[in-house]
């Protein structure tokens, strides 16, 4: 189980608009008086080739040494690396993990049953933060939404979110609000949830304590019956 914050980001990892929320988890992610470390995962980018690699690390790295934390970006993009027990060591020692965006079947399916994801578990359950933009926030539910036939039910992923399904970027979705929602909520079962992020927006929280959103717009919380919509500084109670 997770035991530290959790931030699940629409958009906008390693950019000064996250820089209040990236703080907000260094401050909180149990390093206690020492220099917070910091590991950063390419992973969800891993089939993009080395260019892109090289700048989501390069990016992290330079991101959080700005913050004041001492970062580790780490190349793990395949199932290879997430098998290699160095860097699960690595990730275990951190104090917060941070998995920026890419392709989220790609991610989940690289770190499934891996020592590297057990190694993320092992962090964040002794108080580690975790952060995931996009399909770092994805795979964190129990469902991997289809974008295209907005089918909901159509990979199970980790769940440490049950009952979710997380769709960043929404506000893109949301140009086409009046057709999007009626479509999306009859999908919806009853015991689920749509939980939408928009762009350079983060909800920040602890399982089964309350959420809270940070960042310039808007998260939105779907059932088969209601949509409510929650911005900064405001507090969402996920359904058990």
């Amino acid at each position: 189980m997770m035991n530290g914050l959790i931030a699940l980001l629409g958009s906008g990892e390693y950019l000064p608009v996250m820089n209040e929320t990236d703080r907000h988890l260094l401050a909180n992610c149990g390093a206690d008086g020492r220099t917070p470390r910091v590991v950063c995962l390419p992973t969800a980018a891993g089939d993009e080739g080395e260019t892109s690699i090289g700048r989501w690390m390069r990016m992290g790295e330079e991101h959080f040494r700005a913050l004041g934390a001492e970062v580790y970006a780490l190349h793990l993009t395949n199932r290879s690396e997430a098998n290699d027990p160095a860097l699960a060591v690595q990730i275990e020692q951190a104090d917060l993990v941070y998995f920026s965006g890419g392709k989220p079947h790609y991610l989940y399916e690289t770190l499934s049953g891996t020592p590297a994801w057990d190694a993320v578990l092992r962090a964040t359950g002794r108080g580690a933060a975790f952060a995931g933009c996009s399909a770092g926030a994805m795979f964190l539910g129990e469902f991997l939404p289809d974008f295209r036939s907005f089918g909901l039910r159509q990979n199970r992923v980790f769940g440490i979110l049950p009952k979710s399904h997380i769709f960043p970027h929404f506000d893109r979705m949301l140009a086409w609000r009046g057709v999007t929602i009626p479509i999306l909520q009859p999908l919806i079962p009853a015991d689920e949830y749509v939980l939408g992020l928009d762009e350079d927006t983060a909800l920040v929280g602890k399982l089964d304590h309350d959420w809270t959103v940070m960042g310039r717009q808007n998260v939105y919380l779907i059932t088969k019956n209601e949509v409510k919509t929650f911005s900064a500084g405001q507090k969402i109670t996920l359904p058990a």
